[in-house]
């Protein structure tokens, strides 16, 4: 393998590469087809107006169809309100513990006779944000939902508005949120596959605790029958228990979007997300998603280029006590290729630059995209390896003398 570093600066913004490449040996020994022989993609063959399989690590996407396609996504919205509580979590502004009330109004909107699917919260009940977030996912849970937008900023709507800025921060550019758990709105409400999988990815990126904590409960007990014994509740995850490595996301249906379903699993290191929808009935979505997933896990492999925690070179920082911040792989990168790929790959980081301090260790900052001979380009995100604090006046003097002089 070789290495090289390349700067392309424009103005006060740099694009910074580091370049690698390398090739594959064949498959066998008596293998004649070149190194650089093109890749021959496998068949997959769908009657599902949307479908769209991704490869998490490598950022390969191995079948897509109407995939910019908008529609309404039912109770997938719930993923997109289980993301901005686990962020609120994440940065110390909402307690896991912290107890919230089922006010009145939410209880008679949103109760079974009335709301759809339910956890059977009772009005003025006190419950926790952890278990609020429980009957949310397993149970798809409107009233879950309600209780945590009026919980977290007082009024369904205002929690929206947070559902919004949040979609759009993480890249969600075609969708919109009009309630928290996807209630039918008049069309308000409309998302597309590709930010789908853009949230699933970022909520088991950012917070795989939570996604491991929440998103594969078996079943769900709360609350009481009439007779008084526990109601317990399956998780409504068609492929969860039945295919080996699911481990999550949710269901939708719509009169609009037909039977869907955002789900994910993991089989030897390698992590698939996937959405279908339009499908006609629970049992043809359940069967398209075990087929899609089979035939992702089956017909390519992931094949490790750098491990996790290695360093991938430094990238310039404006304004900071240090002048650049070296970058390192989160996790593994692999390239995701057909099953007895026999080509080659370049590689190359990008990252626009400086990036301007402070830098949080952890953040992304830049990307590592691989080209496969005869594939799509595949990205793997890269993270500050480092705290960069701001600087004072001496600290940008020295940082000009280091884009002056590299020293």
């Amino acid at each position: 393998m070789r290495r090289s570093a390349i700067i392309a600066r424009s103005g006060a913004t740099a694009l910074a590469v580091l370049a690698l490449a390398a090739a594959f040996p064949a498959a066998s020994a008596g293998d004649a087809r070149p190194k650089s022989a093109p890749a021959s993609r496998p068949l997959y063959v769908t009657q599902a107006p949307i479908v769209l399989l991704k490869d998490m690590d490598s950022g390969a996407i191995l079948f897509s169809r109407g995939a910019d396609k908008r529609f309404a996504p039912a109770s997938m919205a719930k993923v997109m309100t289980a993301y901005v509580v686990l962020d609120l979590i994440k940065k110390g502004e909402l307690a896991r513990d912290k107890q919230l009330i089922v006010s009145e109004a939410t209880w008679k909107k949103w109760n079974g006779s009335t709301g759809g699917s339910t956890m059977f919260l009772r009005p003025n009940e006190k419950i926790s944000v952890d278990e609020l977030l429980k009957g949310l996912i397993t149970v798809s849970g409107n009233d879950a939902a309600a209780a945590l937008a009026v919980g977290i900023d007082g009024s369904e709507e205002a929690f929206v508005k947070r559902m919004n800025v949040v979609a759009a921060k993480i890249g969600m550019a075609s969708s919109q949120f009009g309630t928290p758990n996807g209630w039918p709105d008049g069309g308000v409400t409309k998302v597309s596959a590709a930010d789908l999988i853009t949230l699933a990815d970022r909520l088991i990126r950012d917070h795989p605790d939570g996604y491991a904590r929440y998103f594969s409960l078996p079943r769900l007990q709360h609350g009481k029958s009439p007779d008084g014994k526990p109601i317990v509740q399956p998780n409504r995850n068609p492929i969860l228990g039945r295919f080996d490595g699911a481990d999550g996301l949710k269901t939708g249906h719509t009169a609009e979007a037909g039977y869907c379903f955002l789900g994910s699993a993991k089989r030897g290191g390698r992590r698939l997300i996937m959405v279908v929808a339009g499908m006609g009935s629970e049992k043809a979505r359940r069967d398209e998603a075990e087929r899609l997933m089979t035939w992702g896990f089956e017909q390519w492999e992931g094949r490790e280029l750098v491990p996790a925690g290695a360093s991938l070179g430094r990238i310039d920082v404006g304004k900071g006590a240090a002048p650049t911040v070296a970058t390192e792989t989160g996790i593994a990168v692999r390239m995701t290729v057909p099953k007895g790929y026999a080509g080659g790959y370049r590689a190359v980081m990008r990252a626009h630059t400086p990036i301007i301090a402070p830098v949080t260790r952890g953040t992304r900052v830049a990307d590592l995209v691989v080209t496969p001979d005869g594939l799509p380009p595949q990205t793997t995100p890269l993270l500050a390896a480092a705290d960069v604090g701001q600087g004072g006046w001496w600290a940008r003097a020295r940082t000009g003398f280091h884009r002056l002089t590299g020293l």
